[in-house]
């Protein structure tokens, strides 16, 4: 089990990370949905700055593995897009508000 380096591109900017061989295309994978993410909430206008781009969208993602494992745990649905969005507007307040 050999590391091997992989170089991501996120928002434009290139990363260089190390990985097991084996994981190569899961952190392939991985980069490119935060890279999706990063530039849709670039894109709203909403969020300004790479560092709340980054923790609006590790917020975000880190909301749906949650509510995806509770809901495999209760047999039910993951979260609905009107529970992100509400929750990506909370978001934008509490960071709005801090930056004031």
């Amino acid at each position: 089990m050999s590391n091997e380096t992989v170089f991501v591109k996120i928002l434009d900017k290139e990363y260089q990370v190390a990985c097991p061989r084996e994981e190569r295309q899961a952190l392939v994978e991985s980069a490119q949905l935060l890279d999706e993410r990063m530039k849709a909430i670039r894109g709203t206008g909403a969020v300004i700055g790479l560092e709340r781009i980054a923790v609006m969208a590790a917020l975000n993602l880190s909301h749906e593995l949650l509510q995806a494992k509770n809901a495999s745990h209760a047999g039910g649905s993951a979260a609905s897009q009107s529970d992100l969005l509400r929750l990506n507007d909370k978001l934008d307040r509490a960071l709005n508000h801090n930056a004031g």
